[in-house]
């Protein structure tokens, strides 16, 4: 007979793994729910022009897209926000603004696997729809920051870098890059800190056709070891007041919540998606250790590009994988032991009965209960609730069930006691 296997990127949840996935999720949705936020979801199938129409025909390349059986070109979904500002455009009129939406899909990327980076993960994405003012930007942060809080990171872990795009596109054209160079100066600035400076002072030249003295310039704006240190130097410049403004602000919110340790200024950070418009941020691991845990910012003009809406809008997203190897390496994971709150054992067949009437009447209390299916002997039962993490086991004898008791044992302190049965509960 033929062996299979799961496909190469794609995981299988046994159930521990899934217990360590579901911890993850409760900390998304219990801090989503925190600040208000409304759950939705989309189909896991949607058109591939969606996806072009967003990112670009370059994007086709990473999705697991085919035609299907009435002809339409279709992909599975390798990012949530095109379906969520579908969504968001097809009721915007009636939708109470801002919108405050969120959803944890699994997402599918057909790129090359490697630690962190897997065909199919599931992602945490938070989204702000209808708002303008920066406290809606500093809000989205706080909670991406405070689900990583509530499982345990701190500010000794985990940082977020934070830039604004229209910041840094206002420093290069002071710098002296050309407005129709920015796209390539882009793309060769998010490669600091992944490749040496010359390489790419090499890209500036060759991709961006800067000269030496705007290339200085360039390099020049990132410096700066803080966002204070980067205000204080281009105070002077006038066009970048505003802009300089909002980020100082937005930096004040953070503070006011208590999370300015989480946050630092990067002016590297651009996003590679070309969709950004604003405040954009990333996550990352203290060490510098892993990808990007989280990544997002303010997309003010994606609505009009796939929809008949024009809103401002804000997000991101944050997916299980990098998490869940963070976690790992700073020992955060709970234990994934099986557990059992009561698990009843009989003494002959003729309690199995009373076993079954027993556990129903528990787990309508809301307790979880186990009992063995078949006649089994006494000791196997108790070796079986201990392999299964019971917390308590009750036993149900002839001559207990003929006085109307129990015996109840604590399994971790091993005491008994005899209990009428209509208290146990």
């Amino acid at each position: 007979m033929p062996t299979f296997t799961s496909l190469p990127g794609f995981r299988d949840f046994f159930p521990e793994d899934y217990f360590l996935r579901a911890h993850i999720v409760h900390a998304w949705r219990e801090t989503a729910r925190r600040y208000g936020f409304e759950e939705y979801d989309g189909p896991p199938l949607e058109s591939l022009e969606l996806y072009t129409e967003k990112s670009g025909q370059e994007i086709v390349n990473q999705l697991y897209n085919f035609e299907d059986k009435g002809g339409r070109a279709v992909a599975l979904r390798p990012e949530m926000t095109p379906t969520f500002a579908r969504m968001v455009g097809a009721r915007a009129g009636a939708l109470r603004k801002p919108i405050r939406w969120f959803s944890v899909p699994q997402l599918f990327r057909y790129e090359r696997t490697q630690r962190g980076r897997l065909r199919e993960h599931y992602q945490w994405n938070v989204d702000v729809v209808g708002e303008l003012d920066v406290s809606a930007d500093a809000e989205v942060l706080a909670v991406a920051l405070d689900s990583l809080r509530m499982l345990g990171l701190t500010s000794d872990d985990i940082v977020a870098r934070v830039n604004d795009r229209r910041l840094l596109e206002k420093l290069l054209l002071a710098a002296g890059v050309p407005a129709d160079q920015l796209p390539a100066t882009y793309a060769a600035i998010d490669k600091l800190g992944r490749e040496d400076d010359a390489r790419i002072a090499d890209r500036l030249r060759e991709h961006a056709g800067l000269g030496p003295d705007t290339v200085d310039n360039v390099f020049a704006i990132f410096k700066h070891a803080s966002f204070d240190a980067l205000a204080a130097e281009y105070a002077g410049i006038a066009s970048l007041s505003e802009e300089l403004s909002r980020l100082s602000l937005y930096f004040d919110a953070l503070r006011d919540m208590g999370l300015a340790d989480y946050v630092a200024f990067d002016a590297s950070i651009v996003r590679g998606l070309a969709y950004y418009t604003g405040v954009v941020f990333e996550i990352f691991d203290r060490k510098g250790e892993l990808r990007a845990i989280c990544g997002g910012g303010r997309y003010d003009k994606l609505l009009a590009a796939v929809s008949d809406t024009d809103l401002p809008a804000l997000g991101f997203g944050m997916g299980d994988v990098v998490l869940g190897e963070l976690l790992k390496e700073r020992g955060l994971l709970p234990s994934t032991a099986p557990t059992v709150d009561y698990y009843l054992v009989t003494v002959t067949d003729g309690e199995r009965a009373a076993a079954r009437t027993l556990a129903h009447k528990l787990r309508a209390a809301g307790h979880s209960v186990i009992y063995n299916f078949r006649a089994t002997a006494v000791g196997k039962q108790f070796k079986d609730a201990h392999a299964r993490g019971a917390k308590k086991t009750v036993v149900l004898g002839p001559d207990e069930l003929k006085d109307g008791i129990a015996i109840v044992r604590d399994m971790t302190s091993g005491e008994e006691s005899r209990v009428p049965l209509d208290e146990i509960r």
